[in-house]
């Protein structure tokens, strides 16, 4: 049975309406996503220890934790964030009611839209997992595109012709709107390319998604959970005039197939097993890059890199590491407490120190915040004064990172990419402004650096070692291309 009309609004066409749709035939998954965000707006998760455990959970650590909620986290392991991420949409994904890849790939649009305004921006590993998901979504129903729920060999072929028609009319009229050819018009103009924006319609008048979701077998109306159609997804019996989502998709994106969520589910249980086996593929590297009687230089603080020198270690490798304090946030001291209590030879020098001492190191390890699409990195605040240093000591530069870091944005903006610019009571004291002189400084305090990179040599990952230049090629495998920019 077809929702009521009054419940056609917060049905699942347009991103912005997830949120309604939710809140209308899915509460449960509403309140997870509710709470997650609260979460992520406090710092939560920036609390929590590597094993995904709260290493506070007493009501007055909890309240100390929401009011220091502001002050930013320097060292946190973000990997649990990233594990949380793909757990929230596992839960709503596989407990909702929807049908076609294009129903659940509008879902993901919505739901990244609702993490990145709820500060996902400042933590680009949340938008890269839902967009790792909705690459997958994309796979499994490139894989089958011919299967339909429909028994019927007749309603099945009908319905191929008619995708086939309208895809040539969309084809055809992308053709007489692009008049003057050239090589950019002609690459772009297949359909799958297409991407209409916001449009108002005429009264009487049906959109192309709305025309594709016609074709679905007149059972499918019934819900894929049986006929109470309280939570179908079943759109196109509304053309009355009202503003309408466009996302133009293959035409066998809007058939139902009764395996797609199992896939789906699977797909996302081999990004978990990813996850979990992160740092243990990156570590089995070690060896392969810090050799005995080496001198290591890192910065500040980062869980990678700490372990990667403790497996390292543990292979009875003999090295020197030299630890950055990290100011204003010294995240360097409890990195080289860390390592000197696993039996490193460690030694902490001011950040002002790093070139005169970059003579004597042979290696630089550096953390990541994130991998950019031309192969730059955003890392701490500092790491870019180090990177330079040892541009011009000739010392290579080797980033440890996850893929989970791996971002499709390229740096526009310079060193303001995916940066944020914190309170500088860190770096002054507010009761020195009185000084008639300080009272005249602007202190500003960013939170990222980004690294160019010419700077950067290698990139250690969870799948191998990758030079910068081979970056590009990396995002074709995890990302979508129409789904890069799609929560900016």
């Amino acid at each position: 049975m077809i929702p009521p009309s009054s419940h056609l609004a917060a049905n699942l066409d347009d991103p912005h309406n997830v949120r309604r749709w939710l809140q209308t035939y899915h509460p449960k998954q509403l309140a997870l996503l509710n709470n997650f965000e609260i979460s992520l707006r406090l710092g939560r998760f920036s609390t929590r220890g590597c094993d995904g455990t709260d290493s506070g959970s007493s009501a007055q650590q909890q309240q100390q934790q929401a009011s220091s909620s502001s002050k930013y986290q320097y060292g946190k392991e973000r990997r649990v964030i990233t594990t949380r991420t793909v757990e929230l949409l596992r839960s709503i994904i596989g407990s909702t009611r929807w049908g076609t890849a294009a129903q659940l790939l509008t879902l993901l649009r919505g739901l990244g839209n609702e993490l990145h305004a709820a500060g996902g921006y400042r933590e680009p590993a949340i938008g890269n997992m839902v967009r790792r998901i909705m690459y997958a979504v994309r796979d499994e129903a490139d894989r089958a595109p011919v299967m339909a729920t429909s028994t019927s060999t007749t309603t099945t072929t009908e319905n191929a012709h008619k995708m086939e028609v309208l895809t040539e009319q969309l084809a055809s009229t992308n053709l007489r709107a692009t008049r003057a050819l050239s090589l950019s018009s002609v690459l772009w103009a297949h359909p799958q390319h297409i991407t209409m924006k916001h449009s108002r319609q005429p009264s009487g008048s049906v959109d192309y998604s709305d025309r594709m979701l016609a074709l679905t077998d007149s059972s499918d109306s019934t819900g894929a959970g049986g006929g109470s159609g309280g939570g179908d997804l079943s759109l196109g019996a509304d053309t009355s005039a009202s503003t309408h989502y466009y996302a133009c998709y293959p035409p066998h994106y809007y058939n139902r197939r009764d395996d797609l969520r199992q896939s789906v589910m699977e797909a996302i249980q081999e990004i978990m097993s990813e996850l979990e086996d992160l740092h243990k593929n990156i570590n089995e590297q070690a060896v392969q890059h810090i050799h005995a009687g080496e001198i290591i230089l890192t910065y500040a603080l980062s869980k990678t890199v700490e372990l990667f020198l403790k497996a390292a270690a543990a292979k009875k490798r003999k090295f020197q590491v030299i630890v950055c304090e990290g100011s204003p946030h010294f995240g360097g001291h409890a990195m080289a407490k860390s390592l000197a209590g696993a039996g490193i030879d460690t030694t902490v020098i001011h950040d002002a120190a790093t070139f005169a001492i970059m003579a004597r190191v042979n290696k630089v390890l550096l953390p990541a915040h994130a991998v950019l699409a031309n192969g730059g990195l955003i890392a701490p605040s500092g790491c870019n004064m180090v990177a330079l240093a040892a541009k011009q000591n000739s010392v290579p530069v080797v980033t440890v990172a996850g893929m989970f870091k791996l971002c499709p944005m390229y740096p526009h903006e310079g060193q303001d990419t995916l940066n944020d610019l914190i309170s500088p009571s860190s770096v002054i004291d507010y009761s020195l402004l009185g000084d008639p002189v300080l009272s005249e400084v602007e202190f500003v305090n960013p939170v990222h650096d980004y690294i160019p990179p010419q700077l950067i040599d290698l990139y250690v990952t969870n799948i191998g070692g990758f030079q910068p230049s081979y970056i590009y090629r990396l995002l074709a495998e995890y990302y979508h291309s129409d789904d890069w920019d799609v929560f900016e």
